[in-house]
């Protein structure tokens, strides 16, 4: 299990063990200072001693750059001294000290770096390597390839600095919505306050075309949003009086006021915003091999360079120390690991951005790797493939029984429960009877409701709950292809109520693209089996099951299992808890109105369309694509540098391009996956 970390109220790490750092001085200041990401290497973006933090988010490129700009001048002025103009005070001490003060503004930082990672007990780290490399160009008399090296070195940390920041920057335009200001109405007159100080109860009066920047409900009658910032659609969302609406939603019409019930920072979105930066704490597989790699790798090189000076002095005739310890020194800026420790956790990071752009939560850039795989998909019907709202099509009641007072009762035990049926049974019959009186009120899972009204049984449920209580039924269940609600008092059979649901619009298109991508599909409902049957055949599901109660579906899902397939399960993240847990990545749906949803789920669509299922998964597989590209590019190229390396055939220029120039082409790459589409 990945190590947990403690951040504070702003997000910032409190206490990380030294390996649990990014080797990227630049990747990990962008990434820990706003993005609550750590990153596992070594400490490039630590605070000293005294407080100061490298590489600080608020710097400006200019700022970045002005130590290996001053660097760069520096050196192509001796270098047009030593090999152009060469007059003769430019020898001696005079021409070390120039290349030592254009050495200084980009190897000092580094060399700090250094020192503090041997201090904290990391000898091997990335500054290790690029520091002794320089040092001994310089003790062997190679004064430019030392500067050059460390300054394109510098420069590479930069790049990696911006492209970081850009990802987050990204990422955080995208989700934080929310504006600085809110005007709010006090005795009825206008007063506009920060928005983090409105306090719960304060009326927000909202104008057309202004952002929602706390949680609240809506007091006037009726109001169209834009919820693009938290589902990724920019549909009008119509919302009524009493309805929730939330922070980052844009009004869209008339003014309209809305009465604040949840503070500022605990937020639908701002709980959104946690969760997408928190994600690259759990970290993928590949992550956690390429941490694990690194800490053998780096010291193998240092001491394989060791021997590359050594070894020759025992079986090379005409042996030459300057030209063994320069292939040395070469192998050893060739070896750095930079390229991959930035490149991958920036490709992950980009395909979590990627998927909040489009309104889909991975709570860790392990789940992108997981989802990747998925060879089978789970779904349950309602609210998932259908629209969950469900309509009365017929009430058939024997007429023995009065058909109001029935309805009645009915309607008032279903105002005990939250299941899309009831909502449908109580529009349909209207307010609720106050003057009803129910009584040892039971909800038997998968089956239905129970109670006692005027000290007599009311069963409502499907016709498993008759079968469970003996009540003799005259009809079929069978026999009627909707869902049906079956219906006794006083332990006799009265009649039933069929319901229908209406399948979603980009229900068929999801099928379509999940069998494009060759993810199998499955239907498990607890809803009668004719009507899921009716669904399935619809939408080309081969495999469907209906009139399951939960354990049922747990079973389902490890029959999957047991032939070795990949499982996502998509539901609702909550009643659906067990499948979830059994699944190897679950998908809640419709997480724009549930915290439960948000805390259950490993993935959260943030509206209700299915279609973002196959999105989810195509993001995972383009995320993977892109890391396992970094991956071998720097393998590859470093492979074939460190042999010319070792064998004299490279210089400290292929070095720094087998380095640096890898590390910017990996990272290049890694944020391509932020402006795809998919």
């Amino acid at each position: 299990m990945p190590h947990q970390h403690k951040y504070d109220k702003d997000g910032k790490q409190l206490c990380c063990t030294q390996e649990e750092k990014i080797y990227s001085k630049a990747g990990a200041s962008a990434l820990l200072k706003e993005g609550h990401s750590e990153n596992d290497g070594h400490d490039h973006g630590h605070e000293d001693g005294d407080g100061h933090d490298h590489a600080s988010s608020s710097d400006s490129p200019i700022n970045m750059f002005r130590p290996a700009i001053i660097s760069l001048v520096l050196l192509l002025i001796a270098i047009a001294l030593d090999s152009y103009v060469k007059p003769d005070w430019f020898t001696s001490w005079i021409r070390v000290v120039w290349y030592i003060v254009a050495y200084v503004p980009v190897g000092v930082p580094v060399l700090k770096e250094a020192f503090q990672s041997i201090s904290k007990g990391q000898v091997f780290s990335e500054f290790f390597l690029m520091g002794i490399a320089t040092i001994g160009a310089f003790a062997i008399g190679e004064y430019p390839e030392g500067v050059a090296v460390m300054l394109f070195y510098a420069v590479g940390e930069v790049f990696q600095t911006l492209a970081v920041k850009r990802a987050k920057a990204n990422i955080k335009s995208l989700l934080d919505q929310r504006p600085d200001e809110v005007t709010i109405l006090e005795n009825n007159q206008a007063k506009t306050i920060k928005a983090d100080t409105a306090v719960i109860g304060n009326i927000i009066q909202l104008k057309a075309g202004e952002k929602l920047g706390l949680d609240g409900e809506l007091l006037s009658d009726t109001a169209s949003f834009n919820t693009a910032a938290l589902t990724g659609e920019s549909k009008p969302d119509t919302k009524a009086k009493g309805d929730t609406v939330l922070a980052g939603m844009i009004n869209l019409n008339s003014v309209a006021q809305v009465k604040v019930t949840t503070a500022y920072t605990d937020s639908k979105l701002s709980k959104i915003l946690d969760l997408v930066q928190n994600a690259a704490a759990q970290k993928a597989p590949t992550e956690l091999f390429i941490r694990k790699f690194a800490k053998i790798y780096t010291p193998i090189v240092v001491f394989l360079a060791i021997a590359i000076c050594v070894l020759p002095l025992f079986f090379v005739d005409d042996y030459v120390f300057h030209d063994w310890i320069y292939r040395a020194l070469v192998f050893l800026v060739i070896s750095c690991p930079c390229a991959l420790v930035i490149s991958i956790p920036l490709g992950y990071f980009g395909g979590i951005g990627a998927a909040s752009r489009n309104g889909i939560l991975f709570k860790g850039s392990n789940f992108l790797d997981i989802i990747a795989n998925v060879q089978s998909v789970v779904m349950d019907k309602t609210g998932t493939m259908t629209e969950g709202v469900f309509k009365v099509q017929e009430v058939v009641l024997n007429p023995k029984f009065n058909q109001a007072d029935i309805m009645a009762m009915v309607n008032a035990l279903e105002s005990q429960s939250t299941h899309p049926v009831a909502s449908a049974i109580h529009e349909y019959v209207g307010n609720v009877d106050t003057s009803i009186k129910l009584d040892n009120v039971e909800e038997i899972s998968g089956h239905g409701l129970v109670a006692e009204v005027n000290g007599k049984a009311l069963h409502v449920g499907n016709f498993k709950l008759m079968d469970k209580f003996a009540i003799v039924y005259d009809i079929d269940p069978a026999s009627i292809v909707y869902t049906t609600i079956a219906i006794a008092y006083d332990n006799r059979f009265v009649g039933h109520i069929t319901i229908a649901d209406s399948i979603k619009e980009d229900a068929q298109l999801t099928i379509d693209k999940l069998n494009a991508l060759g993810v199998k599909t499955t239907m498990l409902s607890g809803d009668k089996g004719s009507v899921v049957k009716l669904v399935a055949d619809t939408l080309g599901i081969k495999s469907a099951f209906g009139d399951l109660l939960p354990e049922d579906k747990v079973n389902k899902v490890k029959e999957i299992k047991a032939r070795n397939e990949s499982v996502a399960f998509v539901g609702d993240g909550v009643n659906d808890a067990p499948v979830v847990a059994l699944s190897d990545v679950g998908i809640a749906m419709g997480g724009l109105g549930s915290d439960a949803t948000i805390e259950t789920a490993d993935v959260v669509i943030q509206d209700d369309l299915p279609s973002k299922i196959p999105m989810a998964i195509n993001i995972g597989k383009q995320t993977k694509r892109i890391v396992w590209q970094n991956i071998i590019l720097a393998f590859v190229v470093k492979a074939i540098v460190l042999v010319l390396g070792a064998g004299g055939l490279a210089t400290m220029w292929e070095a720094v391009f087998a380095d640096v120039g890898v590390a910017l082409l990996a990272i290049i790459n890694a944020v391509r996956i932020q402006r795809m589409k998919f």
